[in-house]
């Protein structure tokens, strides 16, 4: 990842309270060359990012046909997690996506948006709207809508 995106989730990461720790896991891209088979590429990339996700975790993916929430119904969403004690994955993929395979074992899908981001920043964006879901669980200043 370029370092503007190692320093901003750095600084949400280490906003993050207690009850709330985040633990990066990167997987490596597969580089695309000219002719590159996209599909196998997409496919294996998914197998890796399901290769990497801790035993018994609940699995989230973002997917452009996920679930759209608001950021109101993420901090529920959160909180439901918090309550459950349950470990949670939240897959990113790649610039071409996830499989249909790996949309199929995981638990749901959300979408962070109508629009297309560039991969590194959808960390980004997913960090800040946790540590923002639990800013308004928790009547933090920090949400101010």
């Amino acid at each position: 990842m370029p370092a503007w995106v190692e320093q901003a989730s750095k600084d949400y990461l280490k906003r993050m309270p207690r009850e709330l720790q985040i633990k990066t896991i990167e997987v490596p891209l597969i580089k695309r060359g000219k002719n590159a088979d996209i599909p196998r590429i997409v496919r294996d990339e998914s197998r890796k990012l399901l290769d990497a996700v801790p035993a018994n975790c609940y699995c989230v993916a973002l997917d452009v046909n996920g679930s759209r929430i608001s950021t109101q119904q993420l901090a529920s969403t959160l909180d439901d997690w918090m309550q459950q004690r349950r470990d949670v994955a939240i897959l990113i993929g790649g610039p071409d996506g996830l499989s249909d395979e790996l949309l199929h074992e995981i638990d749901t899908t959300l979408s962070l948006s109508d629009m297309t981001f560039p991969h590194p920043l959808v960390r980004i964006i997913m960090l800040e709207q946790l540590y923002r879901a639990w800013s308004i669980l928790n009547n933090h200043p920090y949400h101010r809508a």
